[in-house]
């Protein structure tokens, strides 16, 4: 898996969206003390997605530091045209999801989290389904998790024979 930093990419082409913005309190002397996470996904609708979970005191800098993030850690997505090579269940904590590949002119069948990485990545024709919790930050981490076992049928090919050797 590939990481990207800033010198690998341009940053023009890289699309963004939040996913969810969650607002924690403390309770101190004085009152309450808000604080807020963003989770954000980023990609270029060309096979390379990330996502970022930025905290902070205000909302606006919670999205940036998880856009930041977002933007550092994206990996590369194995694709077959415009669906996936096979399917693949994807496990984090208590989330699960499963994505399958669907025929040209299906669409994007998955729920909001799900729904922003597929769509990001690249991928027009898949089916997801969410089999556990629906935290978002967990089923965003179980898409990611589902999207990094995909193997093209070469890489098999070429793994099969380095074990036959």
């Amino acid at each position: 898996m590939k990481k990207y930093g800033k010198k690998d990419e341009p940053a023009s082409d890289i699309e963004e969206r939040v996913v969810n913005v969650n607002r924690s309190s403390k309770v101190v002397k004085g009152g309450r003390r808000f604080s807020f996470s963003g989770l954000i996904v980023a990609g270029d609708r060309k096979g390379r997605v990330g996502y970022g979970h930025g905290k902070a005191n205000e909302v606006a800098d919670a999205i940036r530091k998880g856009s930041d993030l977002a933007k550092r850690d994206m990996f590369r997505v194995t694709m077959k045209n415009t669906t996936i090579p096979h399917e693949v269940i994807g496990r984090y904590a208590g989330a699960k999801v499963l994505l399958r590949p669907a025929s040209p002119g299906t669409g994007v069948i998955a729920g909001s989290g799900v729904r922003a990485i597929l769509e990001l990545a690249g991928i027009r024709d898949i089916l997801a389904k969410s089999l556990g919790s629906n935290n978002h930050l967990n089923m965003v981490k179980a898409t990611v998790a589902a999207l990094q076992q995909l193997r093209s049928r070469d890489e098999i090919m070429a793994a099969r024979a380095a074990v036959a050797e």
